[in-house]
């Protein structure tokens, strides 16, 4: 019997309607991806792996699928090309577009605050893939004397999400994505939820006999290590141990100037050493100030480690509240959950397990089957 691909909305959204899928796979189809960066990149985060896990789980699905991307490319299973520059080549994916691809049946544009505008230019059908809607991240990222950027960028985004695109589907990575593009006026009709999956880790390591809180993400203003960094003077007294940052990015040098007794910063890390870190961790900290989903959660929950995180989107979809690690409103209340948890083994034991079998309910050969049966349907939707 042919595999059901499950629906690609999220069951609890109010405007999530029922899509049967066809029963057999589609046909192979001509994919690109229209992305800021190639998971190469020294800046890549969760939206490149995204990208990553979904062009592979195609091309072994006999799809043939392309990355036009910015900046430096590297070598895959599927084929990557570079654009241009990091932020030259939003100018110029139109015409490496057409000379580099030529043609295909689903442009799918990843759009990551500025937009690439592929439906004034594309003809063929397209699909809009959305990690977070950046509406008050460009006034932390552009502040200052750099306000009229901000609100360029701000209007600009909205814009492509509520007009250019008003003839195709949108993807959300979550529900909170969806409520955010339903906020700026997305029609709820063309919004579906594509969640992330996480790959099976294999062995769990030892967990540190000594208290070992890490945190993971790119070195930037919204995931608010600074933050972090303060919280965990009036942390440190209570739990002691060790604070350790894996990442890397713009605000490095000053967060080490920040830091305090017990911290770390590890920089970029292999898949081997992150994984060996989220396994001997007690609590994986996450402080940033939204996230599309929060990948680096579900990585830590299938490893057993619960998380501590603020109650904004993204990270209440993929934290639930006192049961896989605890979603904090306030300073205080998430230095009270980070000392809580560390004094408490039993608890942060029962919570590691719960976090690990929600884990198990994302795994990315779930995702590419989501994702496709949405393609279909845009491909479909062009055609009609």
């Amino acid at each position: 019997m042919p595999q059901h691909v499950p629906s690609p909305l999220h069951a609890t959204l109010p405007w999530a309607s029922q899509h049967h899928p066809p029963a057999h796979p589609p046909h192979p189809r001509r994919i690109v991806f229209l992305a800021h960066r190639d998971l190469s990149n020294r800046s890549a985060g969760g939206s490149e792996l995204l990208v990553d896990r979904l062009a592979d789980g195609l091309t072994r699905l006999g799809h043939q699928v392309t990355l036009l991307c910015g900046g430096p490319a590297a070598y895959r299973d599927y084929r990557v090309v570079s654009a241009g520059g990091s932020y030259g080549h939003y100018l110029r994916a139109r015409s490496a577009f057409a000379r580099q691809v030529g043609d295909c049946d689903l442009l799918v544009e990843v759009c990551n605050g500025m937009p690439y505008f592929a439906p004034v230019w594309h003809r063929g059908p397209t699909l809009c893939l959305v990690n977070h809607v950046h509406t008050d991240l460009w006034q932390m990222r552009f502040g200052g004397a750099m306000a009229p950027a901000a609100r360029l960028g701000r209007r600009l985004e909205h814009w492509a999400l509520t007009g250019v695109q008003r003839q195709g589907l949108l993807v959300a990575v979550s529900p909170s994505t969806a409520h955010a593009l339903r906020g700026i006026g997305v029609e709820r009709d063309r919004i579906r939820v594509v969640h992330n999956g996480v790959e099976e880790p294999g062995p769990l390591g030892d967990r540190s006999p000594e208290p070992l809180f890490v945190a993971v993400g790119r070195l930037v203003e919204y995931k608010r290590i600074d933050l972090l960094l303060r919280l965990w003077e009036r942390v440190r007294p209570v739990t002691g141990g060790r604070l350790v940052i894996v990442g890397d990015g713009p605000e490095r040098g000053r967060l080490e100037r920040l830091a305090g007794h017990g911290v770390e910063f590890a920089g970029h890390v292999s898949e081997a050493e992150k994984h060996r870190l989220l396994c001997a961790a007690w609590l994986l900290v996450h402080p940033s100030a939204i996230e599309g989903w929060g990948l680096v959660v579900t990585e830590a929950a299938a490893r057993e480690t619960p998380t501590v995180a603020f109650d904004v989107p993204g990270l209440r979809d993929s934290v639930v509240d006192g049961e896989t690690g605890v979603l904090a409103h306030g300073e205080s209340s998430f230095a009270a959950a980070w000392c809580t948890l560390a004094l408490s083994s039993h608890r942060r034991e029962l919570m590691g397990k719960a976090a690990r079998d929600r884990a198990a309910r994302y795994r990315w050969d779930r995702t590419v089957r989501q994702f496709l049966a949405v393609a279909g349907e845009a491909v479909r939707g062009a055609g009609a």
